[in-house]
């Protein structure tokens, strides 16, 4: 059977790839059972969703290959990772494609942020020499195991410097050993074209919301030619505001009734999760009349 990461380029080789983000299992099920062929494990929405704190970096690489390989363990379909700016320095970076190998995930992005890294759509990002960033993927292009692991390198440039040094950077990346690129936080449509000219290889393009990048659909970012497009919040930002809403109306009525209708069944949760209860209690009683 062909590793994830093997699966994903068969992917991105014939096409465009949707990629929801999400930061945990459950929904990473949700993604797989609404047909989708690969999805993305969004760093904001581990640090957001899990720990509760701003995506500034707070994560161990520990922590992320955890969360990370419940996420990959749960589904069939590739998962991709942000694995921030490689927690480190080029040994780093090296260890952290070993260990996201290890854990199942089909590929993974490094920026090339200072540490301590901040959102991609916010100001006061800082860049690491061309360099330090070079010897940083060629370490973890080397580390990998599975030559199918896509190794994505994601460039801050366009906000930090320019639109022209976020692809000369891009371009020497490619070179030092990315296999693909993530341009982040480019701001007209016409950006994401010439950034598609000027960079061959295959991009990833970022539909955040509330950022600077325009959102625009996938099939219009797949005729420019990007093979992967990240939604990496829209389930949380979702998700949150539902949450919000139901709390305000249990603290105003005292009960979710009105909410019924509007939420996963148990039943649905069990068939979302394969867990079948009537099946697992006959199978603990044959057990125990065994011993």
């Amino acid at each position: 059977m062909a590793s994830p990461a093997a699966r994903l380029r068969e992917l991105i080789r014939a096409g465009c790839v949707a990629m929801p983000g999400v930061f945990n299992a459950s929904v990473a099920r949700l993604v797989e059972r609404a047909g989708f062929d690969a999805l993305y494990i969004s760093g904001a929405g581990l640090c957001n969703a899990t720990a509760g704190v701003p995506d500034v970096g707070l994560l161990t690489m520990s922590e992320v290959v955890t969360l990370a390989g419940y996420v990959a363990r749960a589904v069939k379909i590739p998962c991709v990772v942000d694995a921030d700016t490689g927690f480190g320095g080029p040994e780093n970076a090296a260890r952290t494609v070993r260990e996201l190998e290890a854990a199942g995930l089909a590929g993974c992005h490094i920026e090339d942020q200072e540490f301590p890294k901040r959102c991609g759509h916010l100001t006061g990002k800082t860049l690491v020499t061309l360099e330090e960033m070079n010897e940083k993927i060629a370490a973890a292009a080397e580390a990998k195991r599975d030559r199918d692991f896509l190794l994505i390198a994601r460039t801050d440039a366009r906000a930090v410097e320019d639109f022209y040094h976020a692809v000369e950077r891009a371009n020497k990346y490619v070179a030092a050993g990315a296999d693909a690129i993530f341009p982040e936080a480019l701001q007209t449509a016409d950006e994401f074209r010439f950034f598609a000219q000027e960079v061959k290889a295959p991009l990833l393009a970022n539909m955040t919301e509330f950022g600077k990048s325009p959102l625009m659909p996938v099939q219009e970012l797949a005729e420019l030619g990007y093979r992967m497009v990240i939604f990496p919040q829209t389930i949380f930002r979702a998700t949150m505001r539902t949450a919000e809403q139901l709390l305000r109306d249990l603290k105003n009525t005292g009960t979710q009734q009105s909410w019924l209708d509007r939420m996963q069944t148990r039943k649905e949760l069990y068939e979302l999760l394969d867990y079948q209860p009537q099946e697992a209690n006959v199978q603990r009683q044959t057990s125990n009349v065994q011993r």
